[in-house]
């Protein structure tokens, strides 16, 4: 640990609080800090900012230092009032976020799922109100952490917010409120769909260890990531699971693996995804998402009723009682209005907290994740009551470590196999 480290944290712990701060008012200022300033590190931030201007952004962490420059930069240009990011409030490396933890009163978590879990337990054992985004684990041994950590939230009368942004969306809202009351009849199936090419592809750097490299390029390595039916299909799944009144699905089948993508970039994870899931009452969900190129691209949630059909990101009715929501009513961005929720109920005193949602969703992509990786039927029991961990745990994660996944002489790392991979 370095002097300037050291100091800082024996400072931080004088001043720390133990119990979350009050903010009488609106002008009081609320201190932020990101772990994590890729492209969504770096737009929590700004949402964060957009949502309440006496947020103030003091902390920034981040695996790779220039990243940090890089997103501070951004942010000063965007909100420069409201950016106050000293250097020695710059943390990079493994353990960044323990110092990012000590200088705030609200935590943003989005890097890596693998450490979600780790980093919002660290948050709430603080004392600190934390956004985290989605997934919020990989495997079922990060949940039972996240679980904790909730129950911990509540006790403590602190605010928790889940990334699924989905739930604070006007029109989604108000499209599964009528679906709810009988707009489209009884509801017989749904299918969901995120197909898009590759998406954010950090090329390897001098100097990185495979470690690092792998976490800086996480979102293609599925012991950091989940993989995409937990990182983009999970937003489709929790709105599936809102119109089915917030259920979970009892099992669950899949098919998946990488028929196109081929290069040390990609990394260890699939091109493509599919997965049924089927409701206690029968109702079966069909899950699609797909990361190749030149492909058709399709992103969407569509409820079949007895009486109509829905098309929930679209907020449109279809059949017996045809209806269209007013975009025009609310322009606010669902990514800015879920802070809005967060900052005001730290502000009024009433906490909120996503733990039930955020919990079932991301138990409900790992039934699928880990269906098509292993080709086997994923029961819900099986998955909400498994303490499987995949890959080292997050504590443990450190630059000079084994990675769970090589290379082999071509530069290709392996994926999973269904019918062989082993899991749960």
């Amino acid at each position: 640990m370095s002097d300037t480290r050291r100091n800082f944290l024996k400072a931080s712990a004088l001043g720390g609080l133990s119990l979350p701060a009050v903010f009488a008012s609106a002008s009081d200022v609320i201190r932020i800090g990101v772990i994590g300033c890729g492209g969504r590190g770096t737009a929590a931030a700004l949402n964060a900012m957009h949502a309440d201007p006496s947020v103030r952004l003091v902390a920034l962490a981040d695996l790779l230092p220039e990243r940090i420059q890089e997103s501070r930069k951004t942010l000063r240009q965007q909100r420069p009032e409201q950016v106050a990011v000293d250097d020695d409030r710059c943390f990079s490396g493994f353990d960044g976020y323990k110092w990012v933890i000590q200088s705030v009163d609200v935590v943003l978590i989005a890097n890596a799922a693998k450490f979600h879990p780790l980093h919002l337990d660290a948050a709430v054992r603080a004392g600190k109100h934390v956004f985290v985004e989605k997934p919020h684990a990989v495997d079922p041994a990060g949940i039972r952490v996240v679980r904790a950590a909730v129950e911990e939230a509540r006790r403590r009368g602190l605010s928790l917010l889940s990334g699924l942004h989905s739930r604070h969306h006007p029109g989604y809202q108000e499209t599964i409120r009528r679906i709810h009351d009988g707009a489209i009849g009884e509801v017989v199936a749904i299918e969901e769909n995120f197909l898009r090419p590759p998406y954010v592809l950090y090329p390897r750097k001098p100097g990185l260890t495979e470690v690092e490299w792998q976490a800086s390029n996480q979102y293609h390595f599925h012991w950091l990531s989940g993989d995409d039916v937990t990182q983009s299909l999970i937003h489709n799944v929790d709105r599936a699971s809102w119109v089915m009144r917030d259920q979970a699905p009892v099992k669950a089948h899949g098919l998946g693996g990488r028929s196109t993508l081929h290069g040390e970039i990609y990394g260890s994870v699939f091109d493509h995804h599919s997965v049924v899931y089927q409701f206690a009452n029968g109702v079966r969900l069909y899950a699609f998402c797909r990361t190749i190129p030149d492909c058709y691209n399709e992103v969407s949630s569509i409820v079949l009723g007895s009486k109509g059909r829905c098309d929930i990101v679209q907020c449109r009715i279809e059949g017996a009682n045809p209806w269209q929501f007013d975009g025009s009513k609310n322009k606010n961005d669902a990514y800015d209005l879920e802070h809005v929720v967060l900052f005001n109920a730290i502000r009024s005193g009433r906490p909120v907290n996503s733990g039930e949602y955020m919990i079932r969703s991301t138990l409900i992509a790992l039934m699928g994740q880990y269906s098509c990786y292993s080709g086997k039927e994923v029961a819900w029991d099986q998955i909400a009551g498994s303490d499987f961990t995949l890959g080292p745990s997050p504590e443990d994660v450190r630059p000079d470590m084994e990675p769970p996944v090589r290379p082999d002489a071509n530069g290709i790392y392996p994926v999973c196999t269904p019918g062989v991979t082993r899991l749960l």
